[in-house]
C-alpha cells in the first residue's frame, strides 16, 4: 500500500489574528516533512464558506507552495469542485500546477456536497452530477488538443487553445470523490480512481474494492477520451503515538471532524448556519459533554493508536486490496507538534512493511486488469450503511469503525 496525507485545513473558533496564517504555514511544513519521510501523496480539498470545517477554497495555491518545498511527494487535488469552476480554468490550473511541480499532480474531481457551497455559484444539488459529467467531457480534450470547442447542456466553450499543457501526458491521473459508497462503483465504471472515506470493516472494504475493480474491468464506460486510472484510496482518521492511550488523547480533533460532518447532515441540502451565528466548536464540546461514551468510542476507530495497533488494522485492509491509505491528521485542534510526531513515528515503525508490498500488489492488479484473475461479484447491499464515517452520518450514529 501507498500512503498519503489529507488536508481540510480545519480551524475551530475562536479565531485569533494569526490563526489562519499559522494554519497554512504549519500544514506546508507538515507536507515538507512528509516528503522527506517518504509519504506518497499530499491531498488538499476545495471547500467554500464552511466556517471552522474547512478554510481551503484554493487548493492549487497551497499545492503550488508545497511543490516548491518538496521533491517527490505527489500533490493531489482532493478534489476540485467542477460545478463551481469553469472547465477552462480547471484545465489551466491543473496544467500550471503540473508544470511548477515537475509533473507530480493527481487530478481529483468532485461535485460539491452542500447548498451553502453550490448556491453562490448558481448550482443546485439536483443537477450537480450531470453538471460534473458535462464538465469532465468539456475539460479532458483541453489537455491535449491545440484547438477545442464544446457545446454541452451546461457548458459552452468557443474554439480556443487552452494553455499551458501539463507535463504528464496525456494528463495527470484522474480521481473522483466518493462521499457516498455507491459512487465507488461509479468511479470504476468511469475508469477513474476512487477517493473514499474509511470503510467500517475489512469485509466492507473487500466488497467495495471488488465492486470497483469489476466495474473497471467489465463495465467501463468513460465519459470522454481520457487515460484510465485504476486506483482506490481510503481516507482514514489518523494519529500515531507510542501508546493507544496517548494517540487517543492527541486525536480529539478527529471527533470534531466526525461531528462536523454529522452536524450538518440532517439539514436540508446540508445547509450551513448563517455566517457567525454558530460556533461549531462550542456545539461539539456540548455534544461531547452530553455523550462521553460515544466520543470515546469514536477515538477507537480509524488508524488511531500505537504503531502495533495501526499495523494490525492495516494488515486487515491490505487483504482487501485497497491501493492507498490517506491519513487525516490535521483536524480540530490537533497540534502541529503532535501531527509531525505522528507522521515521523508511522513512517519509521509502520510504513516500511506496507511499502514493501507494493510490487506484489501491482502484480496482482496487472493480472486482474489483464483478465488473468477474475474477481468474485460480491453483493454490496449489506455494506451500504455509513456509521460514524463519511458524509451523511447522523449524530446518533457517531460511533467507531472497530
Amino acid at each position: 500500500m501507498k500512503f498519503g496525507i489529507f488536508y481540510e485545513l480545519q480551524l475551530p473558533r475562536p479565531w485569533g489574528p494569526n490563526d489562519e496564517l499559522n494554519l497554512y504555514q504549519n500544514a506546508l511544513s507538515q507536507v515538507e516533512l512528509a516528503d522527506k519521510l517518504g509519504y506518497d501523496y499530499a491531498w488538499e480539498v476545495e471547500h467554500h464558506f464552511l466556517e471552522e470545517y474547512s478554510h481551503s477554497p484554493q487548493p492549487e495555491v497551497f499545492l503550488a507552495a508545497a511543490s516548491q518545498r518538496t521533491k517527490n511527494i505527489r500533490l493531489g487535488h482532493g478534489i476540485i469542485q467542477l460545478p463551481s469552476n469553469h472547465p477552462a480554468r480547471v484545465a489551466e490550473k491543473v496544467a500550471c500546477l503540473d508544470l511548477v511541480s515537475n509533473g507530480r499532480v493527481e487530478f481529483g474531481m468532485g461535485e460539491g456536497a452542500s447548498i451553502t457551497e453550490l448556491g453562490p455559484f448558481d448550482r443546485d444539488l439536483e443537477t450537480k452530477r450531470e453538471v460534473w459529467e458535462d464538465a469532465v467531457r468539456c475539460i479532458m480534450p483541453m489537455f491535449t488538443k491545440e484547438g477545442w470547442e464544446y457545446d454541452g447542456p451546461h457548458f459552452k466553450f468557443p474554439l480556443r487553445n487552452v494553455l499551458p499543457k501539463p507535463v504528464q501526458k496525456p494528463h495527470p491521473p484522474l480521481w473522483v470523490a466518493c462521499s457516498q459508497l455507491e459512487t465507488i462503483e461509479m468511479a470504476g465504471r468511469r475508469g477513474i480512481g476512487a477517493l473514499g472515506f474509511q470503510f467500517l470493516s475489512a469485509d466492507m472494504a473487500h466488497a467495495w474494492v471488488h465492486a470497483y475493480y469489476n466495474s473497471f474491468v467489465k463495465r467501463q464506460e468513460k465519459l470522454a477520451d481520457y487515460q484510465s486510472n485504476c486506483n482506490i484510496a481510503m481516507v482514514s482518521y489518523f494519529m500515531c503515538a507510542e501508546t493507544d492511550e496517548e494517540a487517543r488523547r492527541r486525536a480529539e480533533g478527529v471527533t470534531f471532524f466526525q461531528f462536523s460532518l454529522a452536524y450538518y447532515s440532517g439539514s436540508k441540502g446540508r445547509k450551513r448556519a448563517d455566517p457567525g451565528t454558530v460556533s461549531l466548536w462550542d456545539e461539539y464540546m456540548a455534544w461531547k459533554k452530553a455523550n462521553p461514551e460515544a466520543a470515546e468510542k469514536a477515538l477507537r476507530g480509524g488508524l488511531i493508536g500505537s504503531p502495533e495497533t495501526i499495523r494490525k488494522k492495516l494488515r486487515r485492509f491490505k487483504e482487501s486490496k485497497v491501493d492507498s491509505i490517506i491519513l487525516l491528521n490535521q483536524a480540530g485542534r490537533n497540534t502541529h507538534e503532535h501531527i509531525c510526531e505522528s507522521l515521523e513515528l508511522f513512517a519509521k515503525e509502520v510504513m516500511p512493511e506496507f511499502h514493501a508490498d507494493i510490487p506484489a500488489h501491482e502484480e496482482w492488479k496487472r493480472q486482474v486488469l489483464a483478465g488473468e484473475i477474475e474477481l468474485e461479484e460480491i453483493d454490496t447491499t449489506p455494506y451500504k450503511e455509513r456509521v460514524g464515517v463519511g458524509k451523511g452520518v447522523s449524530i446518533d450514529k457517531l460511533v467507531a469503525a472497530e
